[in-house]
């Protein structure tokens, strides 16, 4: 989850009485006091019910503040490995200064006379669970109404922390059952049978085979850093691997664009479908008229993909957070792309110290792609160690990761691109479009080094064994431009 300020959520949440809420609304609050006087009792006098008790069970759990005073001093007591009974919860109770009010000694051996069968704790257990649940339920709910009248809150905060308390507030009483290893090996025969009857990838397509075959596609959950000193071509790369999803294969991907606008992100993706030079579109060579019809045909496909742009300069972590899960929610996104990772905004109370607030955003990045099941690509900046580091071929390590080593400890991929013409290690024509895409970390699968080529006046990545197919593409999608217009013409004079 997002980190919230810790101190104020805090203050917040002990704000509300749930005893004098319960009057506003003339309702008493969820609360079974009988049975946890029952859970109680078990305690006191079964050993085996302590564990039970204390595997589920939380003070929280407890409504009655007697209740919970003595399942601390029970908690206590076990976390001190001294058996719990009458004579030591009152010992432990009389050491906290509780013992006076939760009623004496007598107060215990009441309890101990008020047990039900030692059978029914599981279903007694249970009870207080569903009753602390719809108590946290009642203080999440009035927090978000208060939060709500309040005009000097963010709206994209608000909704988020709206979603993060109510999650919370659920999540914090499920607790998930350890799991035989037989019944894992099932699911696990499962999913290998399944994965014999894909004929394609398990993940979303990056459209490069050879990154592909190592990959099986960017996979569910995961985070992928995509890493380069600057101009070297991450951009590029990340719009490449957008296109590819949303075009080729149909699958909506969301970008978010921190450091260039809409416009200059889908410029590029034209000069990168239509062939075109950068300069042509840009207007520095002028665009002939008959090349018109070939550029729009060109551009058919990636106008219907389900591309979606959102370029809010520096945006806060709360709201990028809020538009991913909307965009799951309503557009089916099933790849998410950060350009880039530094220029998101984090946690204010972490301005000022760097490293911590680079950390926070990598570490929400990597709960997000978690909580929503989606792959999600985070671009970032290396240090200048690669390019100062004296001898060998230059290449990036793990540590040349810009500002935090929390970005390499969160992250499921490490991917870097190295081009050594960048560096002075190539000045050939053909040697500046060599560029190698490293997988330095791949948390499940191996690394590699993967040899591609940049056209930059293409913006685009390509194998080396598709350079001759591209050419041959853009001639037959040439030809066919020029055939529907010679046809359009004809028809045109034909009916004239």
């Amino acid at each position: 989850m997002p980190d919230l300020p810790r101190k104020t959520t805090k203050k917040r949440a002990q704000a509300v009485n749930l005893d004098t809420l319960g009057l506003e609304m003339g309702n008493k609050p969820p609360q079974a006091l009988d049975v946890e006087e029952a859970v109680l009792g078990a305690m006191l006098i079964e050993p085996s019910s302590v564990d039970i008790a204390l595997e589920e069970l939380t003070p929280s759990c407890f409504y009655d503040p007697r209740h919970r005073m003595i399942f601390e001093a029970m908690t206590e007591l076990v976390n001190q490995h001294i058996s719990v009974d009458i004579v030591t919860a009152s010992a432990k109770l009389r050491e906290n200064g509780n013992l006076e009010a939760v009623g004496g000694s007598v107060f215990l051996a009441d309890l101990s006379q008020k047990v039900g069968a030692a059978a029914h704790l599981e279903y007694y257990v249970k009870i207080l669970k569903q009753k602390t649940i719809q108590r946290d339920l009642i203080t999440a709910s009035y927090q978000i109404l208060k939060d709500s009248y309040d005009d000097s809150i963010n709206v994209d905060h608000l909704i988020d922390e709206a979603q993060s308390r109510v999650y919370d507030a659920i999540q914090n009483n499920l607790k998930k059952d350890v799991q035989e290893i037989g019944s894992v090996i099932n699911d696990a025969m499962e999913e290998i049978q399944k994965n014999q009857t894909l004929s394609g990838l398990s993940g979303v397509p990056s459209g490069f085979p050879s990154l592909d075959r190592i990959t099986r596609g960017w996979q569910k959950s995961d985070l992928i850093i995509l890493a380069a000193r600057p101009s070297v071509g991450k951009t590029a790369l990340a719009l490449n691997l957008a296109r590819n999803a949303a075009v080729d294969h149909h699958m909506p991907v969301a970008f978010f664009s921190l450091e260039m606008s809409a416009l200059q992100l889908v410029m590029r993706l034209m000069t990168t479908e239509s062939g075109f030079s950068a300069d042509k579109l840009k207007g520095g060579t002028k665009i002939e008229p008959y090349e018109w019809p070939e550029l729009e045909a060109r551009l058919a496909s990636l106008s219907k993909a389900p591309l979606y742009i959102d370029d809010t300069p520096s945006i806060p972590l709360m709201e990028f957070r809020t538009k991913v899960k909307r965009l799951v929610k309503s557009k089916d996104v099933r790849l998410v792309v950060v350009d880039y990772l530094q220029l998101i905004q984090g946690p204010v109370e972490l301005r000022g110290l760097r490293e911590q607030e680079v950390a926070a955003i990598s570490r929400t990045l990597k709960a997000t792609a978690k909580e929503l099941e989606i792959p999600i690509i985070a671009l970032s900046q290396l240090s200048r160690n690669a390019v100062q580091r004296t001898g060998g071929t230059g290449k990036p390590q793990l540590s040349d990761l810009r500002e935090s080593g929390a970005i390499e400890q969160d992250a499921d991929m490490v991917i870097f691109i190295h081009r050594p013409d960048y560096l002075g290690l190539s000045d050939t024509p053909e040697g500046k479009e060599i560029t190698q895409i490293i997988i330095a970390k791949h948390r499940n699968g191996e690394v590699a080094d993967l040899d591609m080529l940049f056209k930059a006046e293409q913006v685009r990545f390509i194998e080396p064994g598709d350079s001759l197919i591209r050419q041959a593409e853009l001639m037959v999608g040439m030809e066919s431009a020029m055939n529907n217009e010679f046809d359009q013409n004809s028809e045109f004079y034909e009916n004239s």
